[in-house]
């Protein structure tokens, strides 16, 4: 990177986290953690490991001050990757969508539910006419996988929906009043503004 425009450098740390969500960095977050000086104008920048491989690309920070106190973010090589090849391909980045707004399993809501775990993303909302509700979601349906992907939460849910295809045919694992139900459904593409959920 550049910091502070004073020419390129070098800095060292440890990975101190991997998948760290929740931030409110962005919409989708899946960021190492690090302890390694990212300061502004480092965003862009390497983050690699002792043989020189590019592990991360550095995104953000945590500070208070504007300057590093030894949490950074950066956002996974693979991911870098996925975005880099869908600009070049198509000049922008398409992420699949469902149409449902989503928040995580608390230990309250499980037990409401009746659930013997946290998993899953409870669904707050379905956006009539999208997706899932043309697949027959509901909200209070709880969606603990996608696929093969079993979702935890609702960082994970975004994530495993956005890396979909727009047009590809998913399986929805839901739990709905205590049982196990399958939904088929076409993954949308993500508009650039979600309104109308009910």
């Amino acid at each position: 990177g550049n910091p502070f425009g004073v020419g390129q450098t070098v800095t060292m740390g440890i990975v101190s986290a991997l998948g760290r969500n929740h931030l409110g960095i962005s919409t989708f977050e899946n960021f190492i953690q690090t302890d390694a000086a990212i300061n502004p104008g480092n965003s862009g920048g390497a983050l690699v490991n002792t043989d020189g491989d590019l592990v991360g690309i550095n995104s953000a920070i945590y500070s208070r001050s504007g300057g590093s106190l030894g949490i950074g973010f950066a956002i996974p090589v693979s991911l870098a990757r996925q975005v880099m090849r869908q600009i070049i391909q198509n000049g922008s980045v398409t992420r699949g969508w469902v149409g449902v707004e989503a928040q995580d399993m608390t230990p309250r809501l499980a037990e409401s539910f009746h659930l013997p775990r946290t998993r899953g993303a409870l669904i707050a909302g379905v956006l009539r006419n999208g997706p899932a509700d043309r697949a027959g979601v509901r909200p209070g349906d709880i969606l603990v996988g996608i696929n093969q992907q079993p979702i935890t939460d609702s960082s994970t849910m975004l994530n495993v929906v956005a890396a979909l295809a727009p047009g590809a045919e998913a399986t929805l694992k839901i739990v709905r009043d205590g049982r196990r139900i399958e939904l088929p459904l076409r993954v949308g593409k993500r508009p650039t503004l979600d309104k109308n959920v009910d």
